[in-house]
């Protein structure tokens, strides 16, 4: 079963970081975090790795929806997303936000669901043309 919702792109990894955040602001997502993979890893751990960074993205009447449906779901916010080099080309990849309902086995939750993934699918594709 994928979690995900890929696409692969020829954008560079600089750009493609700029275009996935501007995608999401255009569907209604804030960027709450930013975790540069690549750099905790090379301070953590001293490992040389690929870009990555992983956005932690909100948007806050899809959340409130949700959690009035169902408080566990906080676990699952803000929805990340990946931006990525992966062998020598740049991924942008998303949580497929069908995963909270499937996930809270509540079927109240699958509006919200397919909303955010609307939502999500209409900003790859905007990457993707980028």
């Amino acid at each position: 079963m994928g979690f995900t919702r890929r696409i692969d792109i020829d954008l560079d990894y600089d750009t493609a970081v700029t275009a996935t955040k501007a995608a999401l602001q255009e569907q209604g997502f804030g960027v709450l975090t930013e975790i540069d993979v690549r750099q905790t890893l090379k301070d953590k751990l001293d490992v040389d790795t690929d870009p990555q960074l992983i956005i932690g993205a909100c948007n806050p009447q899809l959340a409130h929806r949700a959690l009035e449906i169902d408080p566990r779901v906080a676990t699952l916010l803000p929805c990340n997303v990946v931006v990525r080099v992966e062998d020598g080309r740049t991924v942008v990849e998303a949580l497929d936000p069908k995963i909270m309902a499937d996930m809270s086995g509540s079927p109240d939750l699958g509006g919200v669901a397919d909303d955010a993934a609307r939502r999500i699918d209409a900003a790859l594709d905007a990457v993707r043309r980028a």
